[in-house]
């Protein structure tokens, strides 16, 4: 397992788990990230933070140490 962090630029993972605890672990589970969902992974800012993503239909910046808290698998 891996966390959506290391996911490279056009692979789709599925969501395992959610990590982190209280307000953090909520706003990202309110985004639509939860166990079971598909996650595409669209670009990289030029800096490195934040990530594009693709989940349930739409798009979402994901700032990378919020990506870390999610683990997910091919």
């Amino acid at each position: 397992m891996r966390s959506l962090k290391d996911v490279q630029i056009g692979e789709t993972v599925q969501v395992v788990k959610v990590t982190g605890t209280g307000p953090v672990k909520r706003r990202i589970m309110d985004m639509g990230i939860t166990k079971g969902a598909e996650i595409y992974v669209r670009k990289l800012a030029p800096l490195g933070d934040p990530l594009e993503i693709t989940v349930k239909n739409y798009e979402l910046s994901l700032r990378k140490a919020d990506a870390e808290m999610v683990q997910v698998q091919d």
